[in-house]
């Protein structure tokens, strides 16, 4: 069976510990099974620590949480060098890393709840979908 790569833009990791109830939650709590694999790099490990601890009063977390999740992530994920940018293709440039990620890791997803920013994702073939869209693509909601 082949376990389809991902990778995950930081407004879903911000949801995911921002709630418990919602999409994002449910697929921060499935990360490191068989369902899929994550993808990340070090940039990208960076802005999601940067981004938790810029909300964490908000989040309610503890600094060392955050860095415990994040550490958790690191651990479970497929590291990627990053040797080809494809800068600038996005409107955004903080959303370039993740773009990146998911060409170095051919993920076949990007999670993301800014589906139009990364409309030219297309052309490297990975699929451009929120938390709850990914979740009905592996089975885990109807």
């Amino acid at each position: 069976m082949v376990v389809p790569q991902v990778v995950i833009d930081t407004n879903v990791l911000i949801a995911s510990l921002r709630s418990q109830f919602g999409a994002s939650h449910q697929l921060l709590l499935l990360s490191g099974g068989d369902k899929f694999e994550i993808n990340l790099s070090v940039p990208l490990a960076l802005e999601y620590e940067e981004a938790a601890k810029r909300h964490a009063d908000n989040l309610g977390l503890s600094f060392q949480t955050i860095e415990n999740i994040i550490g958790y992530l690191c651990s479970i994920a497929r590291r990627h060098q990053i040797y080809y940018l494809w800068r600038p293709l996005l409107p955004d440039p903080s959303d370039e890393m993740v773009l990146e990620v998911a060409v170095a890791g051919r993920c076949d997803f990007l999670v993301t709840y800014n589906e139009r920013d990364f409309r030219p994702a297309k052309r490297f073939a990975v699929k451009v979908v929120t938390p709850q869209e990914f979740l009905r693509e592996i089975g885990e909601i109807p």
